[in-house]
């Protein structure tokens, strides 16, 4: 890589290292946009750039998720029961997740990906009050809700706050608890999930150079590098910001991203050239 690349993908992690910390995300829905005009700009396969930038990000949470994760344990913020419950149905939803993505091309997984993100980010702005009396559902419960988020998070190649945070706020998680509870749930998502894209990716015809199946192990490292750095820094502007702000601020930045994406779904589709 080039030393112009370099930099840009330091900044991209420092960026997705700071979300990781302030919005539970774990960065990799942050990053897959901007890794995606990365990947397309250096002449990736097309028809699979955004399954290798799904992937890359992915792989980067393995590395946000600690460094969030122990900053949010000293504030004493993390849920640990909630975290035990539901990583079993995360780990097998984080596995299928990639398996579904390799199905779909990359104007549908674009598409996908930019209509879900928009989803939570609506969940969120609409700041719906739960049932006071609503409370997280049992061990059963907790294993499908993982499921999903999990699946989800493989699919797009997110740490599953965006799905998480909004499901343990409707069930009367406060919200510096949930970001915090979600940055933890970031790893064994990534985790799982990473395993998943080396398994589905490995026999993938026209992969670039240095690839360890989806995953683009150059970005990787150098994303993961700034990305640690950065993650406790955003856990403690996190503890520091009133709920309602932090709610609005996830909520916009979701917006972005799902905009970009749709975009691009539409791009790839050949819609915006017809």
């Amino acid at each position: 890589m080039d030393w112009t690349l370099v930099l840009i993908l330091l900044l991209m992690g420092t960026g997705g290292g700071f979300a990781a910390g302030f919005l539970g995300v774990g960065g990799g829905m942050v990053l897959v946009p901007f890794v995606t005009m990365i990947f397309a700009a250096r002449g990736f396969p097309p028809a699979i750039v955004v399954h290798m930038a799904i992937a890359t990000s992915l792989a980067t949470i393995l590395f946000t998720s600690l460094s969030s994760v122990r900053a949010h344990h000293l504030h004493g913020a993390v849920r640990w029961p909630i975290v035990l419950l539901i990583a079993p149905g995360i780990v097998v939803g984080s596995w299928i997740g990639p398996y579904f993505a390799k199905q779909l091309d990359t104007s549908l997984l674009a598409l996908v990906f930019g209509l879900f993100v928009a989803f939570s980010a609506t969940q969120m702005i609409l700041n719906r009050k739960p049932s006071p009396s609503r409370e997280l559902p049992g061990p059963a419960g907790m294993f499908a809700a993982g499921a999903t988020i999990g699946t989800v998070s493989g699919l797009v190649g997110a740490g599953g706050g965006f799905l998480s945070v909004p499901f343990m706020s409707w069930c009367n998680v406060k919200m510096h608890n949930a970001v915090a509870t979600s940055a933890a749930i970031g790893f064994p998502i990534a985790l799982s999930g990473t395993l998943s894209n080396i398994y589905h990716g490995w026999n993938e015809q026209g992969l670039p150079a240095h690839s360890l199946g989806y995953i683009y192990v150059p970005a990787l490292l150098v994303i993961a590098a700034a990305s640690v750095t950065m993650a406790p820094v955003g856990a403690r502007a996190a503890h520091r910001m009133p709920v309602a702000k932090l709610k609005r601020i996830f909520a916009m930045v979701l917006y972005c991203l799902s905009a970009y994406m749709l975009w691009k779904a539409a791009s790839s589709a050949g819609l915006l050239n017809a």
